[in-house]
């Protein structure tokens, strides 16, 4: 059964490519990179049906910084239904609920397109403090990460325990139409955050509060458009009102194994010798 996985180079993405290709299950990794097995361009659909032709599942990775996802894959899962797909796994956020306007509306239309949708929503990945992410370079260059979170606290999740929820429901060992919110195993503060990254780094990182609407500035001069960058601004706001404070037990659950904790990944992303975090 051919997998597909959209957004195949991205956090999750390319981890779940590898933990399948381990297991012997054939993917097929879509992009519009060198690297990829297929071209794939979400704002061309003339490069879907042959990403889908002889797929049975799908890893579904929205646009990214799309605040309307339903434009551009809407069309595409139009193509999977007529080409036989059986499932797909969307990978949406802890922050917004199925059903909601805007990204949350996509999840709520999956079943319509296939007999076993699957909604993954985890909640902010650990590794946006090590890898290609605005927090990331912020400590590495500044010393500091900023965030409108306040106090609020948020259990990070190792995006390879994403992986593995996402591999198992590819296989069929989730229930379709499951909705499953995946945490780490502990909710932190960006204090401890900071102190976390202090500790691993052996440099001084602080957490510097700001306000949502500075955050949004922020985002906007990282080159996000204005509305997205509102939208993750005002995501910053519910953390800080207890939104993320919680956790869930999907990940052991579904995998048979505890989820890494923040310190754990932090650790274990550390270059050797190098006294950076890769």
């Amino acid at each position: 059964m051919t997998i597909l996985i959209t957004g195949a180079t991205g956090t999750t993405g390319s981890r779940l490519a590898r933990l399948l290709a381990d297991h012997g299950a054939p993917v097929r990794r879509a992009g519009r990179s060198p690297g990829a097995d297929v071209r794939f361009d979400w704002a061309d659909p003339t490069t879907h049906a042959d990403a889908l032709r002889g797929v049975r599942a799908v890893y579904l990775v929205a646009p990214p910084g799309a605040t309307d996802p339903e434009t551009p894959v809407v069309p595409f899962l139009e193509t999977a239904r007529a080409e036989g797909v059986e499932r797909v796994v969307l990978l949406g956020s802890s922050a917004v609920p199925v059903g909601a306007p805007g990204p949350g509306a996509l999840g709520a239309r999956l079943g319509s397109f296939v007999p076993h949708p699957v909604v993954l929503r985890p909640t902010w990945f650990s590794s946006n403090f090590t890898g290609n992410h605005p927090h990331a370079d912020s400590h590495r260059r500044d010393g500091e990460i900023v965030s409108a979170t306040g106090q609020g606290r948020t259990p990070f999740i190792d995006p390879g325990d994403i992986a593995a929820v996402a591999a198992r429901a590819l296989m069929g060992e989730v229930p379709a139409g499951a909705d499953l919110v995946l945490t780490g195993p502990r909710p932190l503060s960006f204090d401890e955050v900071a102190a976390t990254l202090t500790e691993a780094t052996g440099r001084p990182v602080r957490h510097r509060r700001v306000s949502v609407a500075e955050l949004s500035r922020l985002h906007q001069g990282h080159g996000l458009p204005a509305r997205f960058a509102d939208l993750l601004a005002a995501m910053d706001e519910r953390i800080a009102a207890g939104a993320e404070d919680r956790t869930t037990t999907v990940v052991e659950d579904v995998t048979g194994r505890a989820p890494r904790s923040f310190p754990e990944f932090v650790s274990d992303s550390l270059g050797a010798g190098t006294g950076s975090l890769a």
